[in-house]
């Protein structure tokens, strides 16, 4: 009886796998010292693959279904054992599960800022964050690249690979696109298809295909953000009338919470907001105005020169004006040869 049920122990029947956990890409079925017996049951589940490889090489490869395993069923394999006819005794193989489920929720981001060329800002640095699904679609192939021969291979060992390929095919999407950035923060669904199609052949190249793709968000450095929300604080200020009103109705509930200052609190907290805004008022007009050109110089003045035929031969610095008619007389004259008044 005990050598019966060590000999039974010998011979699969049943070939199947549930999976005790998430996140599990591929399980090697264990076959030490075991044959599959001709005519074994083969279960694959929804959500599964199994692969059969022989003496290191990939055989058949079986979806959602149950199968009973022979030549019919077997054909790769058949063909590298080199049957000629229908065997009737076990034989020995590796047979791997792969999970087809799709693996949700994988984060991606720039650990670095990408540098950018931006229509609006010239070169600038950004960081982007989000969430991608996949799922594993060709076994062969995944086990081929991927797997191996591994007893049990975990979408986590995989993470850091497809988080820099990402990172990797975003910024060549960033410099097709010619986007600018307040375009990209505004329209993160196309982005994140755009990145997506840049991302899926390298995917596919291990087997897997990309799902879902979500750009959850797009941000400049902290010193570059601070730049960007002063110029659209000075955008929205629009009218300075409406913003000197807005200032001022801001300023009054801070002055009446200040108990015991009275209408001085008060008053102080409306010119302030009053200041504040003159003072933005004046510098936006002042740099809206042309500049202005510097007045000119006045000539330097001549001294008089007295026109020939002037009373008594004068010249310049010996004359003097007639106090009565202004006639231009010699300084030395006690009265005016125009109008007689002396002087």
């Amino acid at each position: 009886m005990a050598l019966r049920d060590f000999l039974k122990k010998q011979f699969i029947d049943v070939i199947h796998w549930t999976e005790p956990e998430d996140g599990i890409l591929a399980w090697r079925y264990p076959m030490q010292d075991m044959e599959i017996q001709n005519g074994a049951k083969l279960t694959v589940r929804e959500s599964q693959q199994a692969l059969f490889v022989n003496e290191g090489r990939a055989a058949d490869a079986f979806g959602p279904g149950l199968y009973t395993l022979n030549t019919q069923t077997l054909p790769l394999l058949t063909n590298l054992l080199n049957w000629d006819k229908l065997f009737q005794s076990p034989f020995k193989s590796d047979v791997y599960f792969f999970s087809t489920r799709t693996q949700t929720n994988q984060k991606w981001g720039t650990q670095q800022p990408l540098v950018i060329r931006d229509k609006e800002f010239g070169a600038v640095r950004i960081r982007a964050f989000g969430i991608y699904s996949y799922h594993l679609s060709d076994a062969r192939t995944f086990h081929t690249k991927i797997s191996g021969t591994r007893e049990l291979y975990k979408a986590a060992e995989l993470e850091g690979q497809l988080r820099n390929t990402i990172v990797g095919r975003m910024a060549d999407t960033f410099a097709e696109s010619q986007i600018p950035f307040l375009d990209m923060t505004a329209n993160q669904m196309e982005l994140g298809e755009k990145i997506a199609e840049h991302v899926r052949p390298s995917l596919a190249q291990w087997g897997l295909t990309l799902d879902s793709f979500v750009v959850e968000s797009l941000s400049l450095p902290e010193e570059l953000q601070k730049i960007l929300d002063q110029r659209i604080g000075m955008n929205m200020i629009g009218d300075m009338g409406k913003y000197t009103q807005f200032q001022v109705a801001q300023s009054m509930p801070i002055a009446a919470a200040n108990e015991g200052s009275g209408g001085a609190g008060l008053g102080a907290g409306i010119g302030m907001g009053m200041g504040m805004a003159q003072t933005m008022m004046g510098a936006m007009q002042q740099a809206m105005q042309p500049p202005q050109q510097p007045p000119p110089q006045p000539a330097a003045p001549t001294a008089p020169v007295a026109p020939s035929g002037a009373a008594g031969g004068a010249v310049a610095g010996e004359t003097k004006f007639c106090t009565n008619c202004g006639s231009k007389i010699a300084r030395s004259a006690k009265f005016c040869p125009e109008c007689g008044t002396g002087q």
